[in-house]
């Protein structure tokens, strides 16, 4: 047999395997509801995985293979979890820290600094570890930073922080 068709076979059976998530190199710091949230995805993912395997040979393949890549990712992420302390400063941004910040235009924003899996910029939960973050991170009521974007760096003041709910 010609070695292509070994090589077109095994990409075919290669092509029916999802790609693997990608996991962080950051530290995998984490509010205390992130970790719940963490630990409530990989509850999810077994019980999907369990209703797949039930149907036997009739389940959804790709959607197994999927369940099983998600739950491999979910169970290396709650494994690295490294709980932060809830953030109880006034005085300085920590991780779940809510800031009230005000840009070059004079317009406020307000963002809590949470872990990467938490992070919903549409609800304003920022990763610790982005741009705007890690410019927050560590700063106090007073204080101007600049966040390094790539549209450009922008000068930020920090207006108040709030401790975590």
């Amino acid at each position: 047999m010609s070695r292509a068709f070994v090589n077109e076979d095994q990409a075919a059976t290669q092509a029916d395997q999802p790609v693997e998530r990608k996991v962080s190199e950051q530290p995998n710091y984490v509010t205390a509801q992130g970790l719940a949230q963490l630990q409530q995805r990989l509850s999810e993912l077994k019980a999907q995985r369990s209703e797949l395997q039930a149907l036997g040979e009739h389940a959804d393949k790709q959607r197994l293979a999927d369940t099983e890549r998600d739950l491999r990712y979910f169970n290396a992420r709650v494994q690295s979890a490294q709980v932060v302390p809830k953030a109880t400063a006034e005085d300085k941004v920590q991780i779940g820290s809510r800031v009230t910040y005000v840009d070059e235009h004079d317009q406020q924003h307000q963002v809590q600094l949470v872990g990467e899996d938490q992070a919903d910029a549409a609800h304003g939960l920022i990763n610790w570890g982005s741009p705007l973050g890690r410019a927050l991170l560590g700063a106090a009521p007073g204080d101007e930073v600049m966040w390094r974007r790539p549209a450009g760096d922008q000068l930020i003041e920090i207006v108040a922080i709030t401790p975590e709910a």
